[in-house]
């Protein structure tokens, strides 16, 4: 697990620290039964009050030393432990957001958000642990049986049978936990994932009055965990007990054996008394090594699971050492030479095949097509959310796969077909294209994407808050909205993902108008469905299974292309021709 040693660097000294308390604390606990030995065997049985006062007090003086090192151990525990794991989850959802669309679509997102909330807890719990627990109990194994071995090499026969045994379960308890560990964080992801889906479509649920299905789905992914974590409880809870059995056992040899030797005159009454409580110790310690290792297994499951979203690289985008985008005296030129591509993952045909377009400076574009033909594929290779398998994507004349894809995005502005707000205000939202507008700015850009008009009538205007993904807004304003938010960023590029769909038609003239004045010298690209969308553009694309089928404006594609003739008399009437 490479991604642990930054955080091993870091608090090694502070962890370090903590165990060395800890070790004061064992070797207190370590003391106890060895004195309580000399104060039967010595004080009681010689009637010596002196000296069992006397040893008392040690006893007295060893326990505020080890009740201080526990205090200290478990002040330096919580620090370093939350530390690390507020530090991890902010590593972990930085990395997210570095990952490319390619790296992104390999993971559920019900997945990463599992990741990040319970893997990361998982793996904070058990280095907790480590500094208070975990670390002590073996300690005290080793411990209590180098002091029982001194004590009386006789009983320490009993050691040698039970500590093997009690070896071998744990052993077997890691090797059969550790898959079905992993499988429970499996499961509790498809529970997330189906409770996602159902929050995200919750208004289509309730629509259909499709509650028993979404109920169904749940019960389903829920039963499949409880499942899993039951097979994994039921393995833990078999071999808990099956080593307290054990070590008991042992003890009750312990008295057996120690009861002879007393009769006998061979052991006194003391050492029995401190081999058994080290015994105790022992059964302690082990009980805990093996809830060390359930929890071992729990944290190598989930650090495994960290672990593949650090050892993502971003794939085909590799981030250059090419200086920023060049700008000549006239910037927003596009071109695409033979390009092909397809999605990770994906067999058959490409998405896109031997793209040949360019795209000038200040022109606007339409492109059009139908469903599944390629169009958004197409402008989301622009800002280099996927890169291209074949050919060449050139902004300003510059092979895009040479620029470093932040400075590349700084140019373009995209309002995706996906029109998603945050929570905040409408001001917020739409600063989030320009951080530092102002209110003068953020206003034009509503008013040209035509959003002023019921912002303004709102009780609180530009400061209204909008509710989780703009719930108290329709879909046409959460268009206008997020047009609002690229206009502000004042970008060369300007692409509209089918952004007016939501709209009506007397608005969307009224936006793509103000857009015309906004906009000169503005690179502006718009998918749409609908034609007249589109029809007054420089130059219509005509998209059809991944290939350009045409290029022209609307007259010239009406005399010669036949997809557009199609997408034409579909949508107008064959009479319009």
């Amino acid at each position: 697990m490479k991604f642990l040693s930054k955080y091993i660097k870091k608090y090694w000294k502070s962890f370090s620290i903590a165990v060395l308390f800890l070790t004061f604390e064992a070797i207190s606990d370590l003391m106890q039964p060895t004195i309580m030995a000399k104060i039967i065997d010595k004080g009681v049985v010689n009637r010596d009050i002196h000296y069992v006062l006397k040893m008392g007090g040690v006893m007295l003086l060893i326990t505020v030393v080890g009740a201080i090192s526990a205090s200290s151990r478990s002040v330096i525990a919580s620090i370093v432990s939350q530390n690390f794991g507020t530090e991890l989850r902010s590593d972990l959802f930085k990395k997210v957001q570095t990952l490319s669309f390619t790296n992104l679509d390999r993971f559920n997102r019900a997945s990463l958000i599992t990741r990040l909330t319970n893997d990361v807890t998982q793996v904070q719990v058990f280095v907790n642990g480590l500094m208070r627990i975990f670390v002590k109990s073996p300690l005290l194994a080793i411990g209590g049986l180098v002091m029982a071995t001194r004590l009386n090499l006789h009983l320490s026969i009993v050691l040698a049978v039970v500590v093997p045994i009690v070896a071998l379960l744990i052993v077997l308890n890691l090797r059969l936990g550790f898959p079905l560990f992993s499988k429970v964080q499996q499961a509790l992801d498809r529970v997330n994932s189906v409770m996602r889906e159902y929050l995200s479509g919750v208004r289509v649920v309730k629509a259909f009055n499709r509650f028993d299905v979404e109920i169904g789905k749940f019960s389903t992914a829920n039963d499949q965990f409880k499942d899993q974590s039951i097979a994994a409880g039921r393995l833990m809870a078999t071999f808990s007990p099956a080593i307290m059995l054990t070590v008991n056992l042992g003890i009750v040899a312990v008295l057996w054996m120690g009861g002879l030797g007393v009769e006998s005159g061979t052991i006194q009454v003391g050492h029995i008394i401190a081999f058994t409580n080290y015994m105790t110790q022992i059964l302690f310690s082990l009980m805990v090594i093996s809830m060390v290792f359930n929890m071992f297994v729990r944290a190598k499951a989930s650090a495994g699971r960290i672990n593949e979203v650090f050892l993502q690289e971003n794939g085909t985008i590799v981030e250059t050492q090419a200086a920023s985008p060049h700008h000549g005296q006239e910037t927003g030129r596009i071109d695409f030479e033979d390009v092909t591509f397809s999605y990770e993952g994906t067999s058959g045909e490409p998405i896109l095949k031997h793209i040949d377009l360019t795209i000038l400076p200040g022109e606007t574009v339409g492109i059009i097509g139908s469903t599944g033909s390629g169009k958004s594929t197409l402008v989301g290779l622009i800002p280099r959310f996927y890169d291209v398998i074949g050919g060449t994507i050139k902004v300003d004349g510059q092979d895009i796969s040479q620029l470093k894809p932040q400075l590349l995005r700084d140019q373009i502005a995209i309002v995706p077909q996906k029109n998603i707000l945050f929570t905040g205000t409408v001001a917020d939202n739409i600063r989030w294209g320009k951080e530092d507008a102002t209110d003068e700015e953020v206003r034009t850009a509503a008013v040209i994407a035509g959003a002023d008009d019921f912002i303004a009538a709102s009780p609180e205007g530009y400061e209204t808050r909008i509710g989780q993904g703009g719930v108290n807004f329709s879909g046409g304003q959460k268009q206008r909205i997020s047009i609002a938010r690229a206009l502000v960023k004042k970008p060369n590029i300007l692409i509209l993902d089918d952004s007016t769909s939501a709209v009506d038609v007397a608005t969307e003239a009224k936006i793509k108008a103000a857009l015309k004045k906004y906009g000169k010298g503005l690179t502006c690209i718009l998918i749409a469905q609908r034609i007249t969308s589109i029809i007054d553009a420089d130059k219509i694309v005509v998209l059809d299974h991944g290939e350009l089928v045409g290029v022209g404006t609307h007259r010239e594609l009406l005399s010669d292309c036949r997809v557009y003739q199609e997408i034409y008399q579909s949508q107008m009437g064959k009479e319009a021709l």
